[in-house]
């Protein structure tokens, strides 16, 4: 398995330093500045491509921009309004620009409005850490009273959103402040961060799009992008909903071990393919992560392993980032289950029989407290996170399990 590591660029404040003494071996980036829907030209990635090259003080750091993550796509194409079709077009020329730069993984997500939503971006924990968090009955307040979307109170059961009104009515000023920038902060290093008001544009803009319809664009899309993936050689793969469940009145339709099913069929080339993240499909106890990680692992092309702590395990509920090994998915039990697809793969001769991943996400540990980094991208939250998955891949691979050998 191949140890990546997400960076956002120069203004990251987790260096190329710090990866590098992290131990990873090839590095996750983005265009974060590029507009969805824009073309990344070779120049550009080129330019990120010397930058992650590239230590402190000049130095060659050794490591390569490998992964993208994220080539957004835009609002336009997943209602098919506007300039969709350009956005297409644009999203196919900037595949083949990557190709031609070497990098042949390709992460993207399908989410309405929001790439993934917290409601803590720092919670804080007993022993002083903090995390993020997504506190259901925070969120049905957001909803509810500080967004007031029409029929939001319908969308929660009764008594969460009667501990909402509570909630609501107990907070401060600066708590709902606090917690409308959390809902509405988006990806990370994106390029846009939504606004209250936008967000009720753009929840008007899906008031007819449904999940049976937004599944047809999500085709529409593939069928015209993953031919061109698999022409030239990159692995594209979806990242599930986070959380896993509708918010907001809006479609999920990369929830659950039906949809990559779906997925994988809608468009059956190997380049169409999944991200497969531990932590987002986790925070639903009926996702078998292990299990789909056993059926769907033929078109697993990347893995984000982080952990959650789920506070209930009906559909609906609150959860926080767990440590990497301490949440409620068998970490163990599902890289056990990647090793085995690797040497499935190697056997076969598969030239991407090494699977990449990454530590996801990662609570915010000693330093990192002083350092302010991306929520949820902390350097020491992460490499304990790395060491800890290092520690099991190495297990597996170690021959006494017989399981696969050492990379």
């Amino acid at each position: 398995m191949r140890q990546t590591w997400r960076w956002f660029g120069p203004k990251d404040t987790v260096s190329v330093d710090d990866m590098l003494q992290a131990g990873v071996q090839g590095v996750v980036t983005a265009l974060h500045h590029v507009p969805a829907g824009a073309i990344w030209t070779k120049g550009e990635i080129e330019k990120r491509k010397a930058e992650v090259a590239q230590m402190v003080d000049g130095s060659p750091s050794g490591l390569v921009w490998e992964i993208a993550e994220s080539l957004p796509v835009s609002e336009d194409i997943k209602k098919q309004k506007g300039n969709w079709r350009a956005h297409i077009e644009h999203y196919k020329i900037s595949l083949r620009n990557l190709a031609a730069c070497g990098i042949e993984v390709v992460c993207y997500n399908f989410m309405p409005v929001l790439d993934w939503t917290r409601t803590d971006l720092a919670w804080r924990l007993p022993h002083g850490g903090t995390c993020m968090r997504f506190d259901f009955t925070d969120f049905a307040a957001f909803d509810i009273h500080i967004l007031k979307r029409a029929g939001a109170r319908a969308s929660f059961p009764s008594h969460i959103a009667e501990a909402a009104a509570q909630r609501y009515a107990d907070m401060s000023e600066h708590r709902k402040q606090q917690l409308t920038a959390n809902v509405v902060f988006g990806l990370p290093g994106s390029a846009e961060q939504m606004t209250l008001e936008g967000v009720r544009q753009h929840l008007r803009e899906y008031d007819n799009i449904d999940a049976d319809m937004l599944r047809r664009h999500f085709q529409d899309f593939l069928e015209e992008v993953a031919p061109v993936a698999q022409e030239v050689g990159v692995r594209l793969c979806c990242h599930p909903d986070d959380p896993p469940v509708p918010l907001l009145g809006l479609p999920r339709i990369m929830s659950t071990e039906a949809d990559y099913a779906w997925l994988v069929r809608a468009v059956d080339v190997p380049a169409n393919g999944i991200t497969l993240c531990s932590g987002s499909l986790g925070a639903r106890a009926d996702n078998d992560l292990p299990g789909i990680m056993e059926r769907l692992g033929d078109r697993v092309h990347f893995l984000h392993l982080r952990n959650v702590r789920r506070e209930t395990d009906q559909l609906f509920g609150s959860f926080y980032e767990a440590e990497h090994l301490g949440g409620n998915t068998d970490m163990v039990a599902l890289i056990a289950a990647a090793v085995k697809e690797e040497e499935r793969r190697r056997q076969l001769g598969r030239p991407d029989h090494s699977i990449p991943f990454r530590p996801d996400h990662g609570q915010d540990l000693l330093d990192d407290l002083k350092r302010k980094a991306q929520p949820g991208y902390p350097a020491i939250g992460r490499l304990r996170g790395l060491a800890e998955l290092r520690g099991i891949v190495t297990t597996m691979q170690h021959p006494v399990f017989g399981l696969a050998q050492a990379e």
